[in-house]
């Protein structure tokens, strides 16, 4: 499935105007908490791990007006902790904000 990067985009160009300095670097900052998100989803051990950093991939989501990956947070947070096919899901949604 691919996620549309649009919204991102457009959130961030609503916040920073012109300022492309300024837009690539709240991206990079976007990809790179996702990304972190993500990993501390793949190594949690434990519900409450796994439940605080979806939380939070959820509410840096909302943040940035990425509903794809609120979604998938959201999946995160209804389904078990560890699922790979969720994690593979986020992933591949970061995946294409990157390349986007």
């Amino acid at each position: 499935m691919v996620y549309d990067p649009g919204a991102l985009n457009a959130s961030l160009a609503a916040a920073v105007g012109g300022d492309l300095d300024l837009l690539a670097e709240l991206r990079g900052a976007f990809v790179e908490s996702a990304a972190r998100q993500a990993d501390l989803m793949s190594r949690s051990r434990c519900d409450a791990n796994w439940h605080l950093a979806a939380s939070r991939m959820k509410s840096l989501a909302a943040s940035f007006g990425a509903t794809g990956l609120m979604a998938l947070a959201d999946e995160a947070l209804d389904g078990a902790p560890g699922d790979p096919v969720v994690l593979r899901k986020l992933n591949a949604a970061i995946e294409d904000f990157i390349l986007g």
